[in-house]
């Protein structure tokens, strides 16, 4: 998401669009206005303490966040013609400026809480009925509502009963120049990577994302490896914070270490951990396939950095995955939480060079459909729509 935002805001700006990016102050010394684009900055409302919060006690803050949004507001002199929410916690903010402001209101959630607890396999991952109360207000006040592939649009008129007419369909992005094919040998040597075929993960540290189950299959591929039936490989896990925090991410990153200690194939796993976005596609280009085994994912925005990247992607048959990655054109789609299944089309891909070359050559064909500037582009086209339309506020 906050790629998403940022990406969104710097093309926006480029286009003529000023942008106003309002977030709550996680860090005492943070200045209160930052500028990153010739029209985009950052404002930084002092909400609760200074420092990071979990999302469930944020919502505590809220109504100091909106005074003190509209104190600066008044001071600045500001003027907005739309406001567009990101996020449950953000829409809860935007439906108050958009009746105060009486302007339209764009919405966008990234996520869905109602999905989330479908597949969540741990309490620990539910999200609250407090999320699901505010997501449902948040659609209902919404003039517009954003969802990142037909799969998602579907969600928000099943689950949320989103009238369909007033949700858009607007994908995520990808930088085409940043994420782009290169030499693999150099990018191994970057990383301080071997020659071995390289099976990589990228995302946050949370069973959703199903990293046991990659677990599980590579081990069953160092079994088939010691048949001779594979060339060598090894598993990297990109994300998650260092094991000294006492959080779920840190938790479940035991727990994941613990379950390659069992199956044998600890030696196997190098868990990198978080990089900065910057540093990614030296990860994709180094790789032979990026692996997805999540149990829900509302686009997968790594799916298309890999793709861009011309590295081929295997991901679970869920949510947005389904509209990213072509089965059998630019990597493969599994439909059950089976290693096994998984292990078979990593396999394929690792052990056949020309079927790698050819899926990535398709991926990074695919990806070029998801540039930014074409995300801002149908942003601007939906906000001129929105706003030839009477408010919400004025229908009701």
């Amino acid at each position: 998401m906050n790629i998403y935002i940022r990406e969104v805001s710097e093309h926006l700006s480029r286009l003529g669009v000023q942008v106003d990016v309002f977030t709550r102050r996680q860090g005492a010394e943070a200045p209160e206005i930052v500028p990153f684009a010739e029209h985009a900055r950052v404002i930084h409302i002092p909400a609760g303490p200074a420092r990071y919060m979990p999302k469930e006690q944020v919502v505590d803050h809220l109504p100091e966040f909106i005074c003190n949004m509209r104190e600066f507001v008044a001071r600045d002199e500001a003027y907005y013609d739309l406001v567009h929410s990101h996020y449950w916690l953000s829409g809860r903010v935007a439906g108050y400026f958009k009746n105060a402001w009486r302007v339209p209101m764009v919405a966008m959630f990234h996520t869905l809480s109602e999905l989330k607890n479908q597949v969540s396999l741990s309490p620990e991952e539910w999200e609250s009925d407090i999320r699901a109360g505010i997501e449902r207000l948040t659609v209902a006040t919404a003039d517009r509502v954003i969802a990142s592939t037909s799969v998602d649009s579907l969600h928000l008129t099943d689950y949320y009963g989103a009238d369909g007419e007033r949700v858009s369909i607007v994908p995520c992005g990808v930088d085409p120049e940043k994420f782009s094919p290169g030499s693999q040998h150099e990018a191994r040597r970057a990383l301080g990577l071997g020659d071995e075929r390289l099976i990589l993960f990228v995302g946050r540290i949370q069973q959703l994302k199903g990293i046991e189950v990659l677990i599980r299959a590579a081990a069953v591929l160092a079994a088939r490896e010691q048949e001779g039936g594979l060339p060598p490989f090894s598993v990297a896990i990109v994300g998650g914070r260092p094991s000294t925090y006492s959080d779920p991410e840190a938790r479940e990153i035991r727990r994941l270490q613990k379950v390659a200690s069992e199956l044998g194939v600890a030696d196997r796993v190098r868990w990198v951990g978080a990089v900065d976005h910057e540093e990614l596609p030296n990860y994709y280009r180094a790789a032979d396939v990026t692996v997805m085994p999540s149990t829900y994912e509302s686009f997968g925005l790594v799916a298309v950095e890999s793709m861009a990247c011309g590295t081929p992607v295997v991901a679970a048959r869920v949510g947005g995955l389904q509209a990213t990655v072509q089965d059998g054109r630019t990597g493969y789609l599994i439909p059950w939480r089976d290693p096994s299944l998984y292990a078979d089309r990593i396999a394929q891909i690792i052990s056949q060079p020309e079927l790698q070359a050819l899926l990535g050559a398709n991926a990074r064909d695919r990806a070029l459909q998801f540039g930014w500037e074409q995300v801002a582009r149908q942003l601007i086209d939906l906000y001129r729509s929105v706003r030839r339309e009477p408010a919400l506020a004025s229908r009701t």
